[in-house]
């Protein structure tokens, strides 16, 4: 079983086409108009070894909020369909991943409750042209729309470049390790519910 999802979202904002292979190699094809993010949506690729390709356009020239958080609910909706009825997944997932001095850590429940808990103190800071305050509202809409609850901590940190890429890549990590399939379910739902 392939577990895919695509997703094709236009508004008058964004133009977004995503597809998300869950068992990947960690290869990426990813234009979104905005280099920072690009580079970060390669690393979440390659570290959560999930097979990525997504395009999007949208109304930069405003500023790249609109952009940030369709790309959220985009690739939010295709983790839902690639996790179908999430029977097997182990459902939890945890990583803390240094980045020189930056040191992020992430820990997520595929549960179907979402919930953002964001603790980022570095919010305003940009990373080049790029506000990295932004990128809560990117996780905020994926989390929404997979049905993620997701907490996302910086224990430390001081380049903004550095704090993303640590966020990245330990959501990346903690991702993976939710949607693997754990044999010992032998297919069923994570959860004494039988539904999530």
């Amino acid at each position: 079983m392939e577990r895919i999802g695509k997703v094709a979202r236009k508004t008058k904002e964004t133009d977004i086409q995503v597809s998300l292979r869950l068992d990947g190699k960690g290869q990426a094809s990813v234009d979104t108009s905005i280099p920072f993010l690009d580079h970060m949506l390669v690393l979440f690729a390659a570290h959560g070894f999930m097979d990525l390709e997504l395009s999007a356009k949208g109304d930069t020239e405003v500023d790249y909020h609109h952009t940030i958080e369709d790309l959220g609910i985009c690739l939010g909706m295709a983790l839902d369909k690639a996790l179908g009825d999430r029977s097997g997944i182990r459902r939890f997932g945890e990583a803390t991943v240094p980045m020189d001095e930056a040191l992020a850590r992430v820990v997520l429940d595929m549960s179907n409750r979402p919930f953002l808990s964001y603790h980022v103190p570095a919010e305003r800071c940009l990373a080049g042209s790029f506000d990295i305050g932004l990128i809560n509202e990117f996780f905020r809409a994926l989390a929404n729309k997979s049905g993620m609850n997701l907490h996302v901590d910086l224990i430390r940190g001081d380049d903004p470049h550095h704090i993303s890429e640590a966020i990245f890549k330990a959501f990346a990590r903690a991702l993976d390790m939710a949607c693997t399939l754990e044999d010992r379910l032998q297919g069923t739902v994570p959860s004494t519910k039988g539904l999530l």
